[in-house]
């Protein structure tokens, strides 16, 4: 289980606002997390990463990462983080970019062959297509086999085509793995497709938070104004 309790002062587009965010996540869950430009999503992600401070509270299966006024290194925090721009090292090929990460062959080989890269294993990634290198990237973010997998718009600037291939891929590796995923999203269909619960966060407060199917019959006019 996670729990977070944490409060951070932000200064968005629409002005300083608190994001204040109080909730608990299961191991094994896949959360969707949805709202407007500006209303915190990637910084609650960045807190949970260690990558920025906040005040609060962060426990991961009864270990500390944030409180009694220490912040555990994101070294240490057993995650993945699937970035908006790949942050893939283009001087590697795909294969190296993997085991940069965890020097453990068989898993990186495990990895590219679910998700259909063997072939591609000693080409350089600057050679690759847009939804290769988002592959490459969740490969990568699965090495090391992370307690809870971060995602910020993985599927953004896809085709439709390739977005529905990403998408099939996320969901097979999260329930192989059995890892707990949190993925930023304006995306209503592939949020609704993948994730087990829906958080909608506006001006850095849950405002909603269930069920796909429940947060869709209830505030389905608000959330996809928001996924706009």
């Amino acid at each position: 289980m996670i729990k977070i309790d944490i409060h951070k002062k932000l200064h968005g587009a629409y002005g300083d606002m608190d994001l204040d965010v109080n909730l608990e996540i299961q191991k094994g869950e896949f959360i969707a997390l949805m709202g407007e430009s500006g209303s915190g999503k990637t910084t609650l992600l960045r807190v949970l990463a260690g990558l920025e401070n906040a005040e609060g509270d962060i426990a991961v299966e009864d270990v500390l990462w944030l409180g009694n006024r220490k912040m555990l290194p994101p070294q240490q925090r057993e995650i993945g983080f699937i970035f908006q721009d790949y942050a893939l090292f283009e001087n590697m090929n795909v294969e190296e970019n993997l085991l940069f990460v965890n020097d453990d062959k068989a898993l990186a080989r495990r990895l590219l062959e679910m998700t259909e890269l063997s072939r591609l294993s000693h080409r350089n990634v600057k050679g690759l297509s847009g939804g290769q290198k988002q592959r490459v990237s969740l490969c990568r973010a699965m090495m090391k086999q992370p307690k809870l997998l971060l995602m910020d718009e993985p599927l953004s600037a896809l085709d439709p085509e390739m977005r529905i291939k990403l998408q099939d891929e996320i969901l097979k590796l999260h329930k192989t793995f059995g890892t707990t995923t949190i993925m930023v999203s304006h995306d209503a269909d592939a949020s609704y497709y993948l994730s087990d619960r829906i958080l909608v966060l506006d001006h850095g407060k849950i405002i909603a938070d269930g069920r796909p199917q429940e947060i869709f019959v209830k505030t389905s006019k608000e959330i996809y104004t928001l996924s706009r």
